[in-house]
């Protein structure tokens, strides 16, 4: 009467297990999961879960961050196409009277320019530029120096100008030189202004401000020895469209010396360079229109309208070299530029990945944690069972022998 009943209800098998329709849909189941009764609670897996959701949340926030920034490319090419014109834009304040200067630029083509017709020349005071000359620096000296002579730290820093930089300054920078600040009544200039832009051929030149009298085969008056003092300013030096606002290596330099007979000589190797944040049209129109430059300067911008846009900037960058030193009297002192047109292409672009391809990203990134997560924290659980199954065998074997021993004793 007491003995088993399998008919019983209360007794039936199933209501042991899992019910017959959660049965029927884990039938289905690619990925079988492990019944309850086989899984075994720790203490550090709510830890670890934590950490990997820490993990995962922070590796995901960062792979978002660089999508929105954008990844900035540097590309290197020939020059394809055939520029005629480059453009020369210049700013610069010397410490003698625009009378005494006279301005001239020649290229390896043979002809010769008077850049003295093309720029203007406005007579000034040096003392007049001197809240402008608390920002400028000596080219070539320490981030000390410059510290010193820009008159706050900031100045003294380099600064890494992104992509989006160089299209703001282009925008809103102005296309205009400044206006020289006025003279005072009856007072006589001792300096001279020279700025504006000029044409040249596409080639290697080097554009000079002697003094008059000195250098080319001119007619005049001479001019005495010591007024000469080629002390300058450079505000603006660039190649290719005016963009004010872009900084150069020479824009912002002051260069000073005590001697009337000195000659400051640059030697500038310039890099048509393209900044963009539209690379793909670039490299369709490229590709559509690939027989003339775009960086040649004005011709190359007026070839190609479609390409001088928002999103794109055709300019000129170049590394400069100094070499100036005194020079004796039968020499010619001044301020000599020989510039080189390289044949190389910079694209800078800024680009940034699709949507999708984001997406695949942070799957792949959260995925990556999880898995390489629960490999180490079955390796942690593994270690730890070994070394409690040691920790088990070193007791049991301490006290074997005593028991035994004591087993002896009693015998006997």
């Amino acid at each position: 009467m007491n003995g088993y009943n399998p008919d019983h209800p209360k007794l039936d098998e199933s209501a042991f297990g899992e019910s017959k329709a959660l049965n029927a849909v884990q039938a289905f189941d690619a990925f079988p999961k492990t019944k309850p009764s086989y899984q075994e609670k720790t203490n550090t897996g709510g830890v670890w879960t934590v950490v990997l959701v820490c993990a995962s949340l922070w590796l995901a926030s960062t792979e978002i961050g660089r999508w929105w920034v954008g990844q900035t490319t540097h590309e290197f090419s020939v020059e394809q196409g055939v520029g005629h014109d480059l453009q020369i834009n210049l700013d610069v304040v010397v410490k003698m009277r625009c009378d005494d200067l006279h301005v001239n630029v020649q290229d390896a083509s043979g002809d010769r320019i008077l850049a003295g017709q093309a720029l203007q020349k406005d007579g000034t005071l040096w003392t007049q530029w001197d809240e402008k000359r608390l920002r400028l620096h000596s080219l070539g000296v320490t981030k000390d120096e410059r510290m010193e002579l820009s008159g706050y730290p900031g100045f003294g820093e380099y600064r890494d100008t992104d992509v989006h930089d160089y299209l703001g300054a282009a925008k809103h920078g102005g296309k205009k030189f400044a206006r020289t600040p006025q003279l005072p009544r009856r007072t006589e200039p001792d300096s001279c202004r020279i700025y504006g832009s000029m044409h040249s051929n596409k080639v290697q030149g080097d554009f000079h401000i002697t003094a008059r009298g000195h250098g080319y085969m001119e007619f005049g008056q001479h001019l005495e020895h010591n007024v000469f003092n080629f002390t300058h300013h450079i505000t603006e030096l660039s190649f290719g469209p005016f963009y004010p606002s872009l900084t150069n290596p020479l824009d912002n330099t002051l260069a000073t010396t005590p001697n009337n007979f000195y000659k400051f000589q640059y030697y500038l190797s310039v890099v048509p360079t393209i900044y963009t944040t539209d690379a793909k049209s670039l490299r369709k129109i490229t590709k559509q229109q690939a027989g003339e430059s775009p960086s040649s300067g004005s011709d190359g911008l007026a070839a190609h309208p479609k390409r001088h846009s928002k999103k794109t900037v055709f300019t000129n960058q170049y590394a400069v070299t100094e070499q100036s030193h005194p020079v004796a009297e039968n020499a010619v002192p001044g301020v000599f530029v020989k510039y080189d047109i390289e044949p190389i292409m910079l694209t800078i672009a800024e680009e940034w990945q699709s949507l999708p391809g984001l997406g695949i990203r942070l799957v792949n990134v959260v995925s990556g944690v999880l898995v390489a997560g629960g490999w180490c924290y079955q390796l942690l659980e593994w270690w730890k069972e070994v070394r409690a199954k040691r920790r088990r065998g070193d007791e049991g074997g301490m006290l074997t022998p005593m028991v035994g021993k004591g087993e002896k004793n009693g015998l006997m």
